[in-house]
């Protein structure tokens, strides 16, 4: 059994089709194919079930995918641990980015890390502070930007705190409180609210914030992008508590105003301690240097 044919096993299970994987491999489909009967009568068993129109890993190929995963991984751990050793920073380097970074430019890091170690391949995953915690304690990412409510560092990865910063209330140019200088929480409690979904570290500062000042307030749209929550509060239908840093410059139509016990939130750099690879162990250096 070859570490090839695993690589098309795996390429065949996450594309659903022998044509796409033989195109992500750059081999021609007749060859995956004959490799893959080659494998399926090594093993005595059929990795796939498939016609003109589907293709489905059968139960004995749920398994082997599993196993071929974790097989590759090692070969690919060995082989950057051994390009280390001479100097050179080889593997994979998986990221997650919360869409309200501002702690740090992203692009731009990746970008110098890029230059530094051209060898390893990036993988830049967007998404919430959650599910970005338990692909660390799985292995399945090297290091996240994470933000969370302040004084509530999150639990089973290493952190360091990049940044705090108090969320500001947005409004649209011409919503009636535009011309204020500042704002009590209180004076927000008849406004209609865009935030985060319920119980998303995104929106949880917020909730705190209100709940602490004992003041109810009624979020109606929920959305992950803050590009579409900016749009919303453009179009006066919501208000809404992010950060001043999202705000695109030259933006004219939006109006950022400072809130008395407004809610705090801290961006945190997260990563796990066992055993990192070099490439993660190098990123970890450049992005913030111990």
């Amino acid at each position: 059994m070859e570490l090839q044919q695993m690589r098309y096993v795996v390429a065949i299970a996450e594309e659903k089709s022998f044509t796409r994987a033989a195109q992500r491999c750059f081999v021609v489909q007749s060859s995956l194919s004959h490799q893959i009967k080659a494998l399926e009568h090594e093993l005595g068993v059929a990795l796939f079930a498939r016609n003109s129109r589907r293709v489905e890993l059968t139960s004995a190929g749920e398994t082997f995918l599993a196993q071929a995963r974790a097989s590759l991984d090692a070969a690919e751990r060995a082989i950057a641990e051994a390009a280390a050793a001479s100097g050179q920073i080889r593997g994979t380097l998986t990221v997650g980015v919360i869409p309200t970074v501002t702690a740090i430019d992203i692009p731009a890091a990746l970008g110098r890390f890029h230059r530094a170690h051209p060898a390893v391949r990036i993988r830049l995953r967007s998404g919430g502070s959650h599910e970005f915690i338990a692909a660390i304690n799985a292995g399945d990412m090297d290091a996240a930007i994470l933000g969370l409510p302040d004084g509530a560092p999150p639990k089973g990865v290493s952190t360091r705190v990049l940044a705090r910063e108090r969320l500001v209330a947005i409004v649209a140019a011409d919503h009636p409180l535009a011309g204020r200088r500042r704002l009590r929480l209180a004076e927000l409690a008849d406004e209609t609210f865009v935030d985060f979904p319920e119980g998303t570290p995104g929106r949880i500062p917020s909730d705190l914030a209100f709940h602490a000042a004992g003041v109810h307030r009624d979020v109606a749209f929920e959305a992950m992008s803050t590009d579409l929550i900016l749009d919303l509060v453009r179009q006066g239908l919501v208000v809404t508590l992010l950060s001043p840093a999202v705000i695109p410059s030259g933006s004219n139509d939006l109006r950022t105003i400072p809130v008395s016990a407004g809610p705090i939130r801290a961006e945190y750099l997260a990563w796990s301690d066992f055993n990192p690879t070099p490439a993660a162990t190098a990123f970890l250096n450049d992005l913030a240097p111990r």
